[in-house]
């Protein structure tokens, strides 16, 4: 399990809410609306919601992550949940979530909550790593820490094919009506070091077999099996994002039901 560093994640890796624009915008935040934001890390997200009027709870399983995003914004309601198995008597009008879905490799229980969470007609969107994202990045890392220690690791994310993932949506009664898979190729800070910097803060789940004392040299051999990604003097992350947009599906007794009041 990845252990969160929220200064570090802000400073380094300040450009997954930075690049966030488009999800915001297809989300379409409204004055009034009550929306959960599932995964909000350090907040700046949930702020960018709660300016466009939106009632904002942000929950995030990291412990450390809650913490900065409370400092930051007071304002704001942040818990520690675990989207897997957190259940709420509250209803939203929209569940957002960006950069966290892929971290959770039980996609069913995942959406099972988000499904939970929405009222008929909420809405959910999110962009999160979808297939082929950082493979080239991942499979560098899994062969350097192989070799280190006589077994490669297994891929480690959870990056679905978009029709494996809208029919998981369909499964839990929401209905989708906006989709994308693209490419993002996305340039880390950092210089020379920015791949390792990046191995540092999301893989290092992934190093624990390595021995404390090896894993500079295992973070070197990674970078070097992975150079075709250091374009003109920085490392380009070959990112893949999935961008899904779906609607909780009304009951058709409810529906039945608004008919004869008309």
């Amino acid at each position: 399990m990845t252990h969160w560093d929220p200064a570090s994640y802000d400073a380094r890796h300040g450009f997954i809410h930075g690049l966030a624009g488009g999800v915001v915008d297809l989300l379409d935040p409204q004055p009034g609306e009550r929306i959960l934001d599932a995964g909000s890390g350090t907040g700046h997200l949930a702020a960018q919601i709660a300016a466009r009027g939106a009632e904002v709870v942000g929950i995030d399983a990291s412990a450390a992550m809650v913490e900065a995003a409370r400092a930051r914004y007071p304002e704001l309601r942040f818990e520690v949940a675990d989207l897997r198995s957190w259940r709420t008597p509250e209803t939203y009008d929209a569940v957002f979530s960006n950069a966290t879905l892929h971290w959770i490799l039980q996609p069913s229980a995942a959406i099972d909550t988000i499904a939970r969470a929405l009222r008929p007609g909420g809405r959910f969107v999110a962009e999160f790593g979808g297939h082929g994202n950082v493979e080239r990045l991942t499979t560098a890392l899994r062969e350097a820490v192989g070799e280190a220690t006589g077994r490669v690791p297994p891929p480690f994310w959870y990056f679905p094919a978009l029709g494996a993932y809208a029919l998981l949506l369909e499964a839990h009664g929401l209905a989708v009506t906006d989709a994308r898979l693209f490419e993002r190729p996305t340039p880390l800070a950092g210089g020379e070091a920015g791949l390792a910097n990046w191995y540092r803060e999301f893989c290092t789940h992934v190093l624990e077999p390595v021995p404390a004392d090896e894993r500079e040299r295992v973070l070197a051999r990674a970078a070097a099996l992975a150079r075709d990604r250091w374009v003109e003097g920085q490392w380009i992350a070959d990112y893949v994002r999935l961008r899904i947009r779906a609607v909780k599906r009304v009951p058709p007794v409810a529906v039945a039901a608004a008919g004869a009041r008309r």
